[in-house]
């Protein structure tokens, strides 16, 4: 069963695209697992984090947001059961580091991991040759510096290894190590009276992952690696001292060539060649989508989000995530909720689906932990 599945994901990146006009066309790519949000704060919000309040996971959504931190330090560890329906040793961990150095700059480091599980090999006849355990990861580094009061930018560096090769004769898979880039900003008002209320705006972009196109296997196709530009926006509505409610909105899009159309031959019929460069497949992605703009409109996913915020200490959050069904049908509804004790929170956020198709994280708690010491800073 394992193995079959494990297979079935490969199979994702060595077999290309070819689909009708009036058919999914779903964009694929190399290290997939990129793009899973780690962290159950976000989990609890659809997904969304390019705009929230900085934290110790905005490695992932936002790295500018670290030169915002409250506390000089924050450590977040997560944990992410995936496809729990199915198997129980398929997961995604991590764990990150923010340091806020002084009131305009801050660095961070984080690693995310992802285990496919345990793959018992056979020979020919069935005899059993050895177990493999196929994983992802990537190991990051950050520098967010404050260009204005309200307003910063960051830099990320990261690694990226997929080993999905198998210690077997005749595999044709290997090992895949890469590097990319992010490049992200973050914008932060001051607190104003709106008559009955406070409030505060926020805004942010990342576009994460850029970098080279690698392969699976020995001059076999090249593969795009997930780069993803977010945008987003958000409120706070501050009532008083102790309430707090914050909601946001996100839109997302791979810059990642579309598939085009071809014939028997392999020719392009509509649509445009994505056998470009990593970089000019960027601006591609922007325009070539067999089916024109309303494709192009469909590969936008978008998600809406709310958080409430009790004396710093306990919240409640909610969202939704929608995704074409013409480019993967991910369609769900979250909620989640958080709690302090002093200088630590765990956060932790469920999944319903609104999809006709499974998701991975359906019927699955998601988990994570946070620790903020040191300096505390007056930003928020």
């Amino acid at each position: 069963m394992k193995k079959i599945l494990f297979l079935a994901i490969s199979g994702l990146f060595l077999i290309p695209n070819v689909k009708a006009q009036d058919e999914p066309n779903p964009i694929t790519t190399a290290a997939p697992f990129l793009l899973i949000t780690p962290d159950a704060r976000a989990g609890g919000m659809g997904d969304i984090g390019v705009a929230s309040s900085p934290d110790s996971n905005s490695q992932h959504h936002n790295p500018a947001k670290y030169a915002f931190l409250n506390s000089q330090f924050e450590l977040g560890i997560n944990y992410t059961p995936w496809m729990r329906a199915l198997v129980n040793d398929v997961f995604l961990g991590g764990v990150s580091l923010g340091n806020r150095l002084n009131d305009r700059s801050a660095w961070a480091a984080s690693m995310k991991y992802f285990t496919y599980g345990e793959i018992n090999l056979t020979d020919p006849e069935g005899n059993p040759i050895g177990v493999e355990k196929p994983n992802e990861f990537s190991l990051d580094g950050t520098y967010a510096l404050k260009l204005s009061e309200y307003y910063g930018m960051g830099v990320t560096m990261r690694y990226i290894r997929s080993d999905f090769a198998l210690k077997t004769a005749d595999d044709l898979l290997k090992t895949v190590n890469t590097f990319a880039v992010d490049v992200s900003g973050y914008y932060q008002s001051d607190e104003k009276n709106y008559g009955d209320f406070n409030g505060r705006w926020r805004a942010g972009f990342n576009i994460s992952n850029i970098g080279p196109k690698v392969s699976y296997t020995d001059g076999g196709k090249e593969n795009f690696i997930p780069t993803n530009l977010k945008l987003g926006g958000g409120f706070d509505f501050i009532f008083d001292d102790y309430n707090k409610v914050t909601a946001l909105v996100e839109v997302t899009k791979l810059l990642v060539p579309t598939p085009p159309i071809r014939d028997g031959e392999g020719n392009v019929i509509a649509g445009k060649d994505d056998n470009v460069g990593f970089f000019g497949g960027m601006f591609q992605s922007f325009g070539d989508a067999p089916d024109g703009f309303s494709e192009e409109m469909a590969e936008v996913t978008w998600a809406l989000g709310a958080e409430y915020l009790y004396n710093n200490a306990f919240s409640l959050r909610t969202g939704y995530f929608h995704e074409s069904d013409l480019k993967g049908a991910r369609q769900f509804f979250t909620v989640g909720t958080g709690f302090k004790f002093k200088s630590s929170k765990i956060d932790i956020s469920y999944l319903f689906n609104a999809s006709d198709l499974n998701n991975p994280l359906e019927n699955t708690l998601r988990f994570s932990l946070a620790f903020d010491f040191g300096n505390l800073y007056e930003d928020y």
